[in-house]
């Protein structure tokens, strides 16, 4: 990911050293600050609903040339090279959960990630499933 965005909003290790009401991590308050809503472009909903858990990975052969990309596309690119969980692209990228949605989303849409959902939403669990889990877990 590109070291000199930052993101505010929250995360551990985010202050506000100049008390003018803006989050800069403490580590490098020199640097500039890009909010969340200037990456996805002020969108805060995902253009379909994409579960957290949901497993995402680079497709083998991208429809354009990756080096013209984002900052934060390019990133997401790098770790999904294996799969990994909108939550984990969150977590490694040090994005809010709700800008990686969205990226996520719209990476899926243009066909540079592909995507593998568990189940359809809107639909409900296999409560088999769930009971066997369950008794599982309880075993340990």
């Amino acid at each position: 990911m590109d070291r000199g965005r930052h993101y505010g909003g929250g995360s551990p290790g985010w202050g506000d050293p100049g008390g003018a009401g803006r989050a800069v991590p403490e580590e490098s308050a020199g640097s500039s600050l890009v909010r969340p809503y200037a990456v996805t472009g002020g969108r805060v909903k995902p253009r379909y609903d994409l579960a957290i858990e949901a497993l995402v990975s680079t497709v083998p052969h991208p429809p354009r040339d990756t080096s013209v990309l984002t900052p934060e596309y390019r990133a997401i690119m790098d770790l999904c090279r294996s799969a990994r969980s909108v939550a984990e692209v969150s977590a490694l990228c040090r994005l809010p959960l709700g800008v990686a949605r969205v990226l996520v989303a719209d990476m899926a849409l243009e066909g540079l990630l592909r995507l593998h959902q568990s189940r359809p939403s809107g639909t409900q669990p296999d409560l088999r499933l769930l009971e066997r889990v369950l008794s599982g877990l309880r075993k340990l």
